[in-house]
């Protein structure tokens, strides 16, 4: 008896933490959006990366909106070793096109990789105007896209370091990276200030990690607009992953900026691609990556997923042997085989844009169901709601709007939503199911300025 009283307490406890979404991101008609996509690699340790159209495809019908492409600072910059290349920029044109045409927004990220070497000491001390060299190959970046709306914004600096300075790290995060956030603010709101800017902390030395979590935490605030935070959480223990969101809901809460999680998913071992249970096997990493994507949508986050790349090459960092963190296991630069066990947690339903406001939305594994809680309003424009159809509701699926309307969708057929129940005005029309990206599209929702609650269920239901 005490132990289904500790279990029920334990689950209302879980239901209400997040009792409403406060970490909304609008887009430029005030929808509420849910960013989700993929890391985009230009290079891999094998070599140039290249994408096309199919690729793009994959990524809409895993369910992304929104695409982060790593940018190579030897590629843009007068650092050591580096120079500015004009067909590495008709490659991030490239990109960004292929983003655009599958309705796929950009942000772009800065990494120091390409330069002769960066020592992250030296770069804090500013002595031969590191910060200036940094932010003129931002410059560059900032320019070319400033008049693309496709562009969402900028991640500014990817995971920075201490390592061998003699400072805490909240010093270094005071002393240094702030007063560099805000110049680099500054200088990018002079060319665009509509564009957001991603920011991140340090990234803490190897066993300095509190609760498992490497990323120190920020105490001060930016003083900034337009700004995201986007920590990266690549948590393996499964009971740790609320708490380091919960510290990062509480820097969030400080600095006045929602969360985009700028990446996430503990790498995969080469073993757990035949391994099934145990130990690192696909049934763990399964488990794993549902609780993290639970917490993440209880709290309305958008992911960002490390990488949409193919195996062509291993990392040899963690005791567990040969690892990455690339989604597909075949060969190739971009990759086809999915990883099923990662892939289909990754590519789960969910609202990407919401005419209104997102309250509260789960995806539940074990049931297939997707509930949605929102508040409308159609002056917003059009909704979308990922359903990826083709993984999850092979067997069909059936959409229920209150007790008042059911559609569902037939895949034996070939015709639009069918309608079971409705009101006499409803208009089947404003919903309009996509096979081709897997989306359901709501071009006007049947009750304005009201609470309303949408369920995706499986199958065809038998009322």
């Amino acid at each position: 008896m005490k132990n289904s009283l500790l279990f029920i307490i334990c689950l209302l406890i879980t239901l209400t933490t997040y009792s409403q979404i406060k970490h909304g991101l609008r887009d430029e008609q005030g929808r509420h959006i849910i960013p989700r996509g993929f890391v985009i690699n230009t290079n891999d340790h094998a070599g140039e990366v290249f994408f096309n159209n199919d690729d793009y495809a994959r990524m809409v019908r895993m369910g992304a909106n929104t695409q982060v492409i790593r940018l190579e600072l030897g590629k843009l910059s007068n650092f050591p070793g580096g120079k500015l290349e004009p067909d590495y920029l008709k490659k991030l044109d490239t990109l960004v096109s292929l983003g655009q045409r599958s309705g796929i927004k950009t942000v772009f990220k800065m990494t120091v990789y390409g330069v002769d070497k960066f020592i992250w000491e030296e770069f804090w001390q500013n002595k031969k105007k590191e910060y200036s060299t940094y932010i003129d190959a931002w410059k560059v970046i900032w320019k070319r896209y400033a008049e693309t709306p496709s562009v969402l914004g900028y991640d500014v600096v990817n995971e920075p370091r201490k390592l061998t300075m003699d400072i805490s790290y909240e010093d270094l995060t005071n002393t240094y990276l702030i007063p560099l956030y805000r110049t680099i603010i500054d200088e990018s709101q002079k060319i665009n200030a509509d564009k957001k800017i991603l920011f991140q902390s340090i990234f803490m030395n190897k066993g300095e990690g509190i609760d498992n979590n490497q990323y120190a935490e920020i105490t001060s605030p930016i003083n900034r607009k337009n700004i995201i935070f986007a920590p990266h959480i690549y948590q393996n223990k499964k009971h740790l992953v609320k708490p380091v969101m919960d510290r990062f809901d509480k820097e969030s809460e400080m600095l006045n900026a929602p969360i985009l999680i700028g990446e996430w998913g503990f790498p995969t071992f080469a073993k757990t691609d035949t391994l099934v249970s145990g130990k690192l096997g696909q049934l763990e990493y399964r488990d794993l990556y549902i609780k993290t994507a639970e917490v993440f949508d209880r709290m309305g986050v958008g992911s960002i997923k490390a990488w949409f790349l193919g195996n062509r090459s291993m990392q040899h960092f963690l005791p567990g042997g040969p690892s990455t963190w690339s989604i597909f296991s075949d060969s190739t630069d971009a990759g086809t085989v999915e990883r099923k066990y990662i892939t289909d947690v990754i590519s789960r339903p969910f609202p990407q844009t919401i005419a209104g406001d997102i309250d509260t939305f789960m995806f539940n594994f074990a049931t297939r169901t997707l509930n949605l809680n929102i508040t409308s309003n159609n002056s917003k424009g059009a909704s979308t709601i990922f359903i990826g159809a083709n993984r999850h509701y092979p067997d069909g699926f059936s959409i229920l709007i209150d007790d008042d309307i059911v559609m569902y969708h037939n895949p034996l057929k070939k015709v639009r939503l069918e309608t079971y129940k409705a009101p006499k005005d409803f208009n089947a029309s404003d919903f309009i199911w996509d096979e081709y990206t897997q989306k359901l599209t709501i071009l006007k929702w049947p009750n304005d300025k009201s609470n309303l609650n949408i369920k995706i269920v499986p199958g065809l239901r038998n009322f």
